[in-house]
């Protein structure tokens, strides 16, 4: 049984050798049907990240002209206000661009795509209700500034939302293929038939020969005389 596990783990190894092989050469096969998409192209997205981009530095610049202060509104309000605006000016400076420069370094990476829209998505709601607030109680130019950042944010996460959507089916599309390819690769490797004999006997053991037993001297015998000295017997 014990060669049987050892053909068995090697037939396996030289299936998984097999597969990889195959996985790491073959090209994947593109239906005739299938086009090249848009949206995939890098120019496409440095079209939306320039968009965010610029739009992140205007909305910091309309952020800081605020006055607050001058809000006809209460005290709590205008610090949620101000702590709302500390948060913005943060993402802004910082998450922000380190997003957008791993999008841009792997552009059809899901993770960093989804890792943008994610952060475009809270960055719009935090953002509205700091134009809300702008709008009822700020200056008529505080809330156009605001209002048009946030539009033109809206705008960008719809683009990136619709990239998104189709760049996941793509990608599926790409993993279905592997797969096909890799169970036409298993089909391929033709399967080693194992022949266990169990029926032999098993071998047997050595028979250890007891040892002769000592010869017993009779007890009538006398025991042997040494040798006389021939000098004594003249």
């Amino acid at each position: 049984m014990k060669t049987s596990l050892i053909s068995d783990v090697s037939l396996l190894l030289l299936l998984t050798s097999s597969i990889l092989a195959v996985a790491q050469t073959a090209p994947l096969q593109q239906s005739p049907d299938q086009q090249p998409v848009s949206y995939a192209s890098v120019t496409r997205l440095n079209d939306i990240l320039n968009q965010v981009e610029q739009t992140a530095q205007s909305a910091q610049v309309d952020l800081a002209r605020l006055r607050i202060d001058k809000w006809k509104t209460d005290s709590n309000s205008k610090r949620q206000a101000q702590s709302n605006i500390e948060a913005l000016s943060r993402n802004l400076k910082t998450a922000l661009p380190e997003v957008i420069t791993q999008l841009r370094n792997s552009p059809e990476d899901l993770f960093a795509t989804f890792k943008l829209y994610r952060n475009l998505d809270a960055l719009y709601d935090v953002f509205g209700s700091v134009v809300e607030l702008s709008g009822a109680f700020g200056s008529r130019d505080e809330y156009k500034s605001l209002a048009a950042d946030m539009d033109t944010f809206e705008k960008a996460r719809r683009d990136l939302a619709e990239r998104t959507e189709k760049l996941a089916v793509t990608k599926e599309a790409e993993l279905s293929q592997l797969r096909a390819q890799l169970k036409a690769a298993q089909a391929a490797v033709p399967p080693k038939k194992i022949v266990v004999d169990d029926t032999q006997p098993p071998p047997k053991k050595p028979v250890k020969k007891k040892a002769a037993p000592k010869a017993k001297q009779p007890a009538n015998q006398p025991p042997p005389q040494p040798p006389q000295n021939p000098q004594t017997l003249q």
